[in-house]
């Protein structure tokens, strides 16, 4: 049975925060086999973009 791990990461509203930060941290977590499942989106006390991520998990024990 597959089990996975999950991770978020969130982006504020802020004009410090560019489309090529975003997407240069995502590439990271890309890189270390994370895969994004979601994306929540909000102007709303400036919480901006929230993304959701998940990697599959190893069985204890067993070798990549």
């Amino acid at each position: 049975m597959k089990t996975f791990e999950y991770d978020i990461l969130s982006f504020p509203m802020t004009r410090k925060t560019s489309l090529a930060d975003m997407q240069a941290s995502l590439n990271m977590k890309g890189a270390e086999g994370w895969e994004v499942v979601s994306i929540s989106s909000s102007e709303f006390a400036n919480i901006g973009h929230t993304v959701f991520l998940k990697r599959e998990t190893m069985p204890a024990g067993a070798t990549a």
